[in-house]
């Protein structure tokens, strides 16, 4: 869950390290597709989708995390959210050898959605496996790793790190590092004893 949270916070400074790479990308893209430079307006447009989209896929994260957390459970919905996430960075890492910004635009809605189910889901998670005495401590887990998913997004988009022209694609692709790891690690971990007991009604898991 951390994870995830993780890459919600590095979805949501990331963009903002390449936004003159990629408005030249949308400019380049567009004369090549159509064989007129786009108007400035225009590249304003598609760099608004591109920004705004993800906040349209987190409320549909958001809308959704609460039947997928009953419908299969806190772990598995939480690898569930995954998908979403190597899909949008698959997208968004292959966009400019594919030639389309449109790739980039779906990427982040598909980023958006693990971002919104991963920073609910992972609330109840952590909340209902934690010892009563643990449960305030684990659960400003959210908090702490969405801060510093933002902080190694800064970091990663320093012109001295990724924040090149040659290397913005990787940047936006490297929200899939914490997906893998989730995908790796969270298979290992216990259930919600709260959904075992209240969902699936088995007394013996959930003890």
């Amino acid at each position: 869950g951390i994870t995830g949270t993780f890459h919600y916070g590095l979805q949501v400074s990331i963009i903002n390290s390449p936004a003159e790479y990629i408005q030249s990308f949308i400019r380049e893209t567009w004369l090549k597709r159509y064989g007129s430079s786009p108007s400035t307006e225009m590249i304003t447009l598609m760099w608004s989708f591109i920004v705004s989209i993800y906040s349209i896929g987190g409320l549909l994260g958001s809308s959704s995390a609460g039947y997928l957390s009953v419908r299969f459970g806190r772990k598995k919905a939480m690898l569930l959210a995954n998908i979403p996430a190597l899909l949008g960075a698959a997208l968004m890492g292959l966009s400019r050898l594919c030639g389309s910004f449109e790739m980039i635009i779906a990427g982040r809605l598909f980023s958006g959605v693990c971002g919104g189910l991963a920073q609910n889901i992972h609330i109840m998670y952590a909340g209902e496996c934690a010892p009563r005495k643990l449960r305030g401590l684990i659960a400003i887990t959210a908090s702490t790793s969405t801060a510093v998913g933002k902080f190694v997004g800064f970091a990663l988009g320093l012109r001295e790190v990724l924040g090149v022209e040659a290397l913005w694609p990787i940047l936006l692709a490297a929200n899939a590092v914490p997906a893998l790891v989730q995908l790796l690690i969270l298979p290992f971990f216990p259930d919600s004893p709260r959904y075992l007991l209240i969902d699936q009604n088995d007394k013996e898991g959930c003890i």
